[in-house]
């Protein structure tokens, strides 16, 4: 990644965007970008709140072309455990977020141009590098992650759409906190959707710069415009881990789907989240109860390998059959046959071809 090492990070920024699609002009060459749920409104020279997106003569320039952060995953690590089950992701990030979350384990990348403590470097690459990227370790699935990927949506819809007519599938790892628009514009591109559901409180979404209901307004979105969708609630003490809060997620996706994935995973010291300790694993187990006791039929916790007994695995939710062993990120087994469960004829939901 020697490219920025001769520029400054935003320098090297600007010369890798494009025109944008997710926006609408105005009068007075003002923009409204529709990549995220702020719905920033950008006068002429101006950059919206991630940052990244920047008004130039009444026109929305966007990030395009380069990569910050590059890996083959197993695509258990997003966590998707209701799709390709032992699959490799090759995973793909650029710079910036919507959201200042004070505990983010990207904040590197995540809040590069917002803190000058995030040093992160950044390599110029096109969709078909990624493309062949994935094709040559084995991917199936093609993930936009480690930054915010709806304030980077025309770069990950390229990529995309050249990794789809070489039959791969593709994700976002999202914080949700979007919009119709931008979900229409990448719904013939992406197949599969993780939501971070970071609370169920509006104070505190203020805290981390984002909207409760933008983000729950886009779960249902998800789910109504047929993008496969899996939930993740890092637990954090002291945040969001009162039986109370969490009961109320559980609540609000059972009523959108019981379907839905919803994850649980512990939290770690990160960034300026430096205050408290880990998640206890007793408390993985109680949020999974508590899933399950509001009918959701698939809740997993995560994050604790070893430490949390049953809960990594899935089963059926008719006859609770163990249909796919796993160990933290490892796929130990899968007896999936066709998308069914293979003692009682049971579909479980998710994409398993």
């Amino acid at each position: 990644m020697a490219q920025t090492q001769t520029l400054t990070l935003e320098a090297f920024l600007r010369q890798h965007v494009r025109e944008g699609e997710l926006y609408e002009q105005l009068e007075g060459e003002k923009v409204v970008c529709y990549a995220c749920g702020h719905r920033c409104r950008i006068l002429p020279g101006h950059r919206g709140v991630c940052r990244v997106r920047f008004n130039e003569g009444g026109k929305l320039f966007v990030p395009y072309g380069y990569v910050s952060g590059l890996q083959v995953d197993p695509i258990e690590k997003k966590p998707f455990f209701h799709a390709l089950p032992g699959a490799r992701a090759l995973s793909f990030g650029m710079l910036g977020c919507d959201l200042h979350c004070p505990y983010c384990q990207n904040w590197l990348s995540s809040q590069a141009l917002r803190d000058e403590r995030a040093v992160a470097d950044a390599s110029p690459v096109t969709p078909e590098r990624l493309v062949q990227l994935a094709l040559d370790h084995g991917a199936r699935v093609v993930t936009s992650t480690y930054n915010e990927p709806l304030i980077t949506a025309e770069w990950a819809a390229a990529v995309m759409r050249l990794a789809k007519q070489h039959g791969l599938k593709g994700s976002f790892v999202s914080n949700g906190h979007g919009t119709r628009e931008a979900l229409e514009y990448l719904r013939p591109v992406v197949d599969l959707f993780k939501v971070d559901l970071k609370s169920f409180r509006q104070s505190s979404y203020r805290e981390l710069g984002g909207v409760l209901d933008r983000v729950l307004e886009t779960i249902r979105n998800l789910v109504e415009l047929g993008f496969w969708v899996e939930v993740v609630t890092l637990v954090v003490p002291g945040f969001n881990d009162s039986e109370e809060e969490l009961r109320d997620i559980a609540r609000f996706l059972k009523e959108v789907s019981a379907d839905i994935p919803w994850h649980v995973t512990a939290f770690h010291s990160d960034y300026r989240m430096m205050d408290r300790g880990g998640t206890p694993a007793r408390t993985l187990l109680r949020a999974r109860e508590i899933g399950l006791e509001e009918g959701l039929r698939y809740v997993y916790a995560g994050n604790l390998p070893g430490m949390l007994e049953d809960a990594e695995n899935t089963r059926c939710h008719a006859c609770k059959e163990l249909l796919v062993e796993r160990f933290g990120f490892r796929v130990l087994k899968n007896r999936i046959t066709n998308g069914h469960c293979p003692s009682c004829g049971t579909r479980i939901p998710g994409v398993w071809e």
